[in-house]
């Protein structure tokens, strides 16, 4: 009996570490530093990379992150409260606010439509989540990763690599990732697939070169007044 308390409290402690590591957070700058690092876009001065990787630092990792912990202290929520569906539009709101300042600010520096649009998948990726969290709690964790492995194939097919061993990597880390989800009980598996469809499909709209009609289209919305 009490090794397997003892197994079941490192499964738990396991599943919240590969749910930290891997927060949808941080996915956008992520996806850039790969991106410099990994692609032609490596031969970009140093300043020039510097600046877009603040850029996206400060407005989808650093501001989100700042709004949502004054608004949970401000309403004494836990962090476990806070992923309660009820609690999650505010959250959801004060992020995809902060994503949309990110995409004022690249347009104002003529970013390249692939790098901006990394920012836009993930703020359609959130305004879906916001409206089907009105029935259904979708897993942001999930819609990341699927963003993540849409992405890959995206740009796989924009810079002309062969993407297979990365998608082996990162469909083994997405099964990971929503295994934990499900251990924590956070989500239930419908949840977890249904948010890796999510991110998948938007990722794929919006970057992909044959069906980024999205992102032009998304982009004359927010940009034509």
């Amino acid at each position: 009996m009490e090794t397997h308390l003892i197994e079941e409290k490192t499964l738990i402690r396991t599943a919240r570490l590969v749910s930290a590591l891997f927060t949808p957070f941080s996915i956008p700058f992520v996806a850039f530093l790969v991106l410099f690092l990994f692609s032609y876009l490596s031969i970009m001065p140093l300043a020039y990379k510097l600046i877009v990787l603040g850029i996206v630092c400060c407005f989808t990792i650093l501001m989100p992150a700042l709004t949502i912990f004054i608004f949970r202290k401000i309403n004494g929520f836990s962090v476990r409260e806070l992923g309660e569906r009820r609690n999650r539009y505010v959250p959801f709101f004060l992020t995809a606010v902060s994503y949309v300042f990110c995409l004022l600010m690249m347009n104002r520096l003529n970013i390249p439509w692939y790098m901006s649009g990394i920012i836009l998948a993930a703020l359609i990726m959130m305004v879906i989540s916001i409206a089907v969290n009105l029935r259904w709690k979708l897993s942001e964790h999930m819609a990341g990763a699927g963003a993540v492995i849409g992405g890959l194939v995206a740009f796989s097919a924009l810079f002309g690599y062969n993407p297979v061993w990365w998608l082996c990597v990162f469909i083994l880390a997405a099964g990971v990732l929503g295994t934990a989800r499900i251990i924590l009980g956070h989500h239930t598996l419908g949840e977890v697939l249904g948010g890796f469809a999510v991110g998948l499909i938007c990722a794929l709209m919006v970057l992909h070169p044959v069906a980024n009609s999205f992102y032009f289209f998304f982009r004359h919305l927010l940009f034509s007044y």
